[in-house]
């Protein structure tokens, strides 16, 4: 039986409960990240748990745990479920309350968190994946990690009933991110990304993604790009914790290059592959 974490105690899955007046279930009041465990170890977790801590303050939230504490049970949670390669799920919410739009004026925040297995190192879909546009339909505060994701949702289950991977999301035909992950295209050699704003979640990934660049005298470009431009590019690809770096050989019906990873794609999976080796041997 899988165990989980739940506001301090390691349980069985099917133990792990919160309250019907829980302000995570009534409104969406908390936030969330996602690891990944590679080789058995945490990867970037203290990254993510630097933007847990920016995520909590932005909506003035207490930290139910020390960041130092946080790693302890994230890595617990990998090795008691014999996690090699997938990810450690946390979430925080403002706690159990009477139900009222308002903070209440004392309350204790939720906390749990749970591991899963995912291919990783020899992802199924590092030969290529579809994307479908789609409207994006979010809140003014994307760069918050909010567990209010309905927008996503419907984003990404338009993507599956058109029988693509992920959605494309654009505000007037600029794209913003994909439903749960950065966007990225290269043209003449050149890689592209929009900038951070409140428009677009500050991904780990992303930044990982453009340090290594850097390391491999890739131009960058951090700038909105539009869904013909992308449909145009030499190459498209998406990263985000789960998936590192996954190209996109489809959006809608347009192939993307010849339709296969391109060079820089390639070269960045690569690195990143690397990278997250040496992190965690």
């Amino acid at each position: 039986m899988r165990t989980c974490w739940i506001n301090g105690q390691f349980v069985p899955e099917s133990e792990a409960k919160l309250s019907i007046f829980d302000r995570g279930v009534l409104f969406g009041d908390g936030v969330y990240e996602v690891a990944a465990v590679f080789q058995g170890r945490l990867l970037d977790a203290d990254l993510h748990l630097a933007r847990l801590t920016r995520s909590l303050g932005e909506i003035g939230m207490p930290a139910p745990l020390a960041n130092e504490r946080w790693l302890e049970v994230m890595q617990e949670l990998a090795t008691t479920n014999g996690i090699d390669e997938g990810l450690v799920y946390l979430q925080v919410t403002r706690g159990e309350a009477e139900r009222d739009f308002p903070f209440p004026a004392t309350v204790k925040p939720s906390a749990f968190a749970y591991a899963r297995p995912k291919r990783l190192s020899d992802d199924p879909n590092a030969g290529g994946i579809a994307v479908h546009v789609v409207p994006d339909l979010r809140w003014l505060r994307c760069d918050i990690k909010s567990t209010s994701m309905l927008a996503q949702v419907l984003a990404k289950q338009a993507a599956r009933a058109a029988g693509t991977y992920e959605a494309m999301m654009h505000e007037d035909g600029l794209v913003t991110e994909g439903g749960s992950s950065t966007l990225w295209m290269v043209k003449d050699g050149v890689l592209h990304t929009r900038p951070l704003s409140s428009d677009i979640l500050a991904g780990i990934t992303r930044d990982v993604a453009i340090l290594l660049a850097g390391e491999l005298g890739i131009r960058l470009e951090q700038r909105a790009f539009t869904v013909d431009e992308a449909r145009s590019a030499d190459e498209c690809f998406l990263t985000s914790a789960t998936s590192f770096v996954l190209p996109i050989t489809r959006i809608d019906d347009a192939v993307v290059g010849g339709g296969t990873p391109g060079a820089v794609t390639s070269r960045l999976r690569e690195a990143y592959l690397d990278r997250a080796c040496r992190l965690t041997s």
